[in-house]
């Protein structure tokens, strides 16, 4: 199994990034052995990774830091780097590689506090891998100041770092980050490409496999949630349940209150498999003495890990709030497509409920109310990105997808 066969439908992206490390690794073994360097590499010091949610953009980077990472001996046999099983991919992979540095938004934006320490690191030679690789998964989070730094790690690399910047789409970093980048552009996999990884890779039942796939309209990692996860299925269950309630002005405060209650839920969750275990690991760090007391002048560190779980955690929110209202949108597509008449495959029909539910809307209402529901729920999604409040946005949602 090699690093490319997480990267479902991306027959096309795998290509170039495997003849980009088989450039890698020779340009590294020529520094190694003063060899004069090869001509026309299709290897280069950053790299952009973009594609809608869910095609796989921080897993096709991640795939080529460990390809850039392999150190399996097929290599000298002409094998291609991104073995899979090596200690170098394997470290990589799992994020505990000492030169792969992962850098991801915690809370709504990348602060340039958080970005110090990661471009001081790209000006350093690689401890004990091959390449010194930064990859920023939320590069779209990057503020004007963390932006900068970025940009001047970038302009000036160090000779064996290689930066891996994912966004949903080229406008959303810096043009003068961007005209740097090789560009990649990740599209989103078929359903039956999904279907198969996870009866392939997860040992899936078929329908289930399929169901799923469906449902998340090619999204992999919530496609596999949702076939795994009994819980993310009854909460599935719920929102789509949720058109069918808004009967009256009660009714849509409840539901705003219960979608912002469950997603607040899915935060606390989080919080308290993590929040608990990190302040517990910094404070053995500081040497606190018995019975928790912290030496002197620890405070401030204290208080920024506090900062950033909350900051965690108001994502984490957001997050969850976002997925509702993607199958939110994903509901209404269906009713469309019904009052259309459209052959596009209905997503959420696979019970005999959703399917009546469906029905039901497309038969009493018309396609230009349906469209402004949609609407109601694309200005819901851009609400939260300003910083609204999640309960007013979403009550605002509500009642608009009452009127029609």
């Amino acid at each position: 199994m090699t690093v490319w066969d997480d990267l479902v439908g991306q027959e096309k992206v795998s290509a170039v990034l495997d003849a980009a490390a088989r450039d890698a690794d020779a340009l590294v073994t020529a520094a190694s052995a003063a060899q004069p360097l090869p001509e026309a590499s299709k290897m280069t010091h950053a790299w952009l990774f973009t594609g809608p949610p869910g095609a796989g953009r921080n897993q096709a980077a991640r795939a080529f830091a460990a390809a850039l990472q392999c150190v399996s001996p097929d290599r000298a046999l002409g094998g291609s780097p991104g073995c899979g099983f090596c200690d170098g991919c394997h470290t990589a992979l799992l994020g505990t590689h000492a030169d792969v540095t992962t850098v991801a938004a915690v809370g709504a934006e990348i602060l340039v506090k958080d970005m110090r320490d990661t471009v001081r690191k790209s000006f350093t030679a690689p401890a004990n891998g091959r390449w010194q690789i930064i990859l920023v998964e939320d590069a779209e989070r990057l503020n004007e100041k963390s932006a900068n730094a970025v940009l001047k790690a970038v302009e000036e690399p160090a000779p064996r770092t290689v930066w891996l910047l994912c966004a949903p789409s080229v406008e959303d970093v810096l043009p003068t980050i961007r005209s740097r980048c090789r560009h990649l552009n990740l599209t989103t996999p078929s359903v039956a490409a999904v279907a198969d990884m996870l009866v392939r890779r997860d040992g899936i039942e078929p329908e289930v496999a399929a169901s799923a796939a469906r449902a998340t309209q090619g999204h992999v990692d919530r496609a596999r949630r949702l076939a795994t996860d009994p819980a993310a299925r009854e909460r599935r269950a719920a929102v789509l349940r949720l058109p069918l309630r808004l009967d009256e002005v009660g009714a849509c405060l409840r539901a705003a209150q219960e979608l912002v209650d469950a997603a607040a839920e899915d935060a606390k969750q989080l919080a308290e498999e993590m929040d608990g275990k990190e302040t517990d690991e910094l404070k053995a760090a500081l040497g606190a003495v018995q019975g928790g007391r912290m030496p002197r002048g620890t405070a401030g560190v204290m208080k920024d890990l506090e900062e950033m779980q909350k900051r965690r955690r108001t994502r984490t929110q957001r997050d969850s709030l976002d997925v509702a209202l993607g199958d939110l949108t994903g509901f209404y597509r269906d009713v469309l497509a019904l009052q259309l008449g459209s052959r596009v495959a209905i997503a959420n029909a696979d019970t005999a409920d959703s399917e009546a539910a469906l029905d039901r809307l497309a038969r009493g209402s018309t396609p230009e109310s349906t469209l402004r529901r949609i609407e109601a729920i694309a200005a819901c999604r851009e609400a939260l990105d300003r910083n609204v409040a999640p309960l007013l946005a979403v009550e605002a949602m509500t009642m608009a997808l009452r009127a029609g």
